[in-house]
């Protein structure tokens, strides 16, 4: 689905903020109406696919799909079958798709 939402960018000393906003302009542009892409600590709990890291890997995104008929709360949403790929931004500031930094 949106597997164009992450794709590899060389956006040197990109911000979490920065990032964030493109991936959800992406899953926006493929179709997804309810959805949310929030960022978050690395170590703080996750309700949603983590599709990226930022800050060095002290922070992460979270990207989830909210249904138009979410469950009540505290009801775990069913999660898409196939989630986004992985972006990361690498210790050099270049973004990664897949979480591999490697040259």
């Amino acid at each position: 689905m949106l597997g164009g939402a992450a794709q590899a960018q060389n956006n040197t000393g990109a911000s979490c903020e920065t990032l964030r906003a493109q991936i959800e302009s992406r899953i926006a542009a493929a179709g997804v109406a309810q959805f949310s892409v929030t960022t978050v600590d690395a170590n703080a709990p996750a309700n949603g696919k983590v599709v990226g890291s930022c800050e060095l890997g002290s922070k992460k995104i979270v990207y989830e799909v909210r249904d138009a008929k979410a469950p009540a709360q505290g009801t775990a949403a069913p999660r898409p079958a196939r989630g986004p790929a992985i972006v990361t931004e690498c210790r050099d500031g270049t973004v990664s798709m897949g979480g591999d930094c490697r040259p």
